[in-house]
């Protein structure tokens, strides 16, 4: 019970590592959001033909939306409405509500191209099986779907890591891009060796998330024969 040897919790400047952590966590959390989101909308979208009408054109106004203009636009929501002794800190909600925003859309679009464009003799089974919507989501449309909605998840996985390290050089929140930020304006000798090594593993970090959504890409289709590069 020697008072002494109560451990302190560390009050000092992240650590590389720890913002490391701190990135991949808010990139996952904004991911998951933004594919939870859009997957289910494409699923609902690409089965009807009037709702893809209807939506295509607000799909393609807010797409385009640089995260630049977004990330001012969250800020002040999220400070407006989530209270300073919430369970999330404001910047960690402001970037994730920033990746999820910016990324969602490669999923939207694939999932619901990909659910349009089942081929009609699988149609014409469901139709003679009379299959319900739920069993005719599940059996014809997903399997015929799932490598267009791959794809997206793979282009959303890396404009998500894209956008999460602007967002937080913009909006100094902690992680990778603040730390860049920072040795930036630090302007010391041994700064741009620092920012090289950040650009470094920022890039190989993106490489190993590809590769990790190719990989659970290939355990999930359907289709075992398809060899994907």
């Amino acid at each position: 019970n020697n008072p002494a040897a109560v451990a302190r919790p560390y009050n000092g400047r992240p650590t590389f590592f720890s913002q490391i952590q701190t990135s991949l966590q808010t990139v996952l959390s904004g991911f998951l959001l933004a594919s939870l989101l859009a997957i289910p909308a494409g699923i609902l979208i690409g089965l009807s033909p009037l709702s893809y009408s209807a939506v295509n054109p607000l799909i393609q106004l807010l797409k385009p939306v640089s995260p630049l203009a977004w990330l001012p636009l969250i800020t002040i929501v999220v400070s407006a409405s989530y209270p300073t002794d919430g369970t999330f800190s404001r910047s960690y909600l402001v970037s994730v509500f920033t990746v999820a925003l910016c990324s969602l859309w490669p999923t939207l679009i694939n999932t619901i191209v990909g659910v349009s464009q089942v081929p009609a003799d699988l149609q014409n089974v469901s139709k003679v099986l009379r299959l319900n919507w739920y069993r005719h989501v599940r059996a014809i449309v997903l399997p015929s779907a799932v490598p267009m909605i791959f794809t997206g998840l793979r282009l959303s996985l890396g404009i998500a890591w894209m956008v999460l390290i602007a967002a937080e050089m913009l909006a100094q929140n902690p992680g990778l891009g603040k730390f860049v930020w920072d040795e930036f304006q630090n302007g010391s000798s041994d700064s741009l060796a620092r920012i090289c090594v950040a650009v470094g593993v920022i890039g190989f970090i993106g490489l190993i998330l590809d590769r990790l959504m190719l990989a659970l890409q290939k355990a999930v289709s359907w289709d075992k024969s398809v060899q994907l590069r």
